[in-house]
């Protein structure tokens, strides 16, 4: 559906976005991760054809751009950041507006279109309100709106749930997770447990260039693989502890946690290989006077994984 090699998008000299390139296939709901500054927007903002790149290529569907940039933007809706609303307007009154700007003028037309969005984006209870009455949530929904009024075949959404409380941010989610059912959707965010929760595949982008691509599935699996043994001690001196475990096995990286309550010392505990201690630990403490609180196999969370990618001396 959509093909991009060698993206590049230069503001002077500072490169935003740095050679990506990537493909998304009919009917998959791609999530574009990474910190705020990574590059997002600026390749949404081309791939949408808002702006041209510096280098590199284009194609959606056999179309390329810049030749067929009225074409590509045919088959796309896209909802910026901040949704292009006039607040002083009734949503009934934006979404006619919306409609006659893009070509779809005959009223019975219009009224089935507005039928079917009101049920897809929940906007039956608002249709005669003034859009600067609404919430930040229901705002979110009218631009959805907005971009799916010609029923485009791609659906750009970059950051739609930003500034949302968490219950917005549930319906968003489950609006475009409906959406996705029958569209291709690419949508910006920098939180990963969002991404996690609607994604088929995540994209992760750091400093304009891409660090992780890879199915939600296959990033969850190698989370788990990433797993380390978390180890909480009752009654011994946190660095009398940690120097115990270092002897046991000098290949052992072994992290001290902040001190608890009542006396107990934790630590994260990493082997070579991801190897299984917990035998040996168990084994060498219990000659000890000091009592097991926890010996836990945890995984690494898909979290730690995206700070890995993208923190700054990546």
């Amino acid at each position: 559906m959509i093909e991009i090699q060698d993206l590049t998008k230069y503001y002077n000299d500072f490169c935003a976005v740095d050679h990506v390139t990537l493909s998304v296939r009919p009917g998959e709901i791609l999530g574009l991760l990474g910190p705020n500054g990574a590059g997002k927007t600026t390749a949404l903002r081309m791939l949408t054809g808002y702006f041209r790149p510096t280098s590199g290529r284009i194609s959606v569907k056999d179309l390329h751009m810049p030749q067929d940039t009225l074409k590509i933007k045919s088959l796309i809706g896209y909802l910026p950041e901040s949704a292009p609303l006039y607040h002083n307007m009734l949503v009934y009154d934006y979404l006619t507006y919306v409609a006659e700007l893009k070509g779809l003028a005959n009223k019975n037309q219009q009224q089935e279109r507005f039928k079917a969005l009101s049920d897809l984006c929940g906007l039956s209870g608002i249709m005669h309100k003034p859009i600067a009455t609404l919430s930040k949530g229901l705002k979110q929904r009218v631009g959805l709106a907005h971009a799916m009024m010609t029923d485009p075949e791609i659906l750009i959404l970059d950051e739609p749930t930003s500034g949302l409380d968490p219950n917005q941010i549930a319906e968003i989610r489950d609006i475009i997770r409906n959406i996705g059912k029958e569209k291709t959707i690419v949508f910006s965010t920098h939180i990963l447990s969002e991404a996690e929760a609607t994604c088929d595949r995540i994209v992760i982008i750091n400093k304009g260039k891409v660090v992780a691509d890879d199915t939600t599935a296959s990033l969850k699996k190698g989370a788990l693989h990433d797993s380390f043994i978390r180890l909480t001690l009752k009654g011994p001196d946190p660095q009398k502890a940690q120097d115990f475990l270092t002897a046991m096995d000098q290949q052992l990286e072994i992290t001290a946690l902040a001190p608890e309550k009542d006396g107990l010392v934790s630590f994260e505990i990493r082997s070579p290989a991801n190897r299984d201690v917990r035998p040996d630990i168990y084994l060498k403490i219990k000659q000890t006077d000091w009592i097991i609180m926890e010996l836990a196999k945890e995984a690494q969370a898909l979290e730690k994984i995206f700070q890995k990618l993208t923190r700054e001396d990546a």
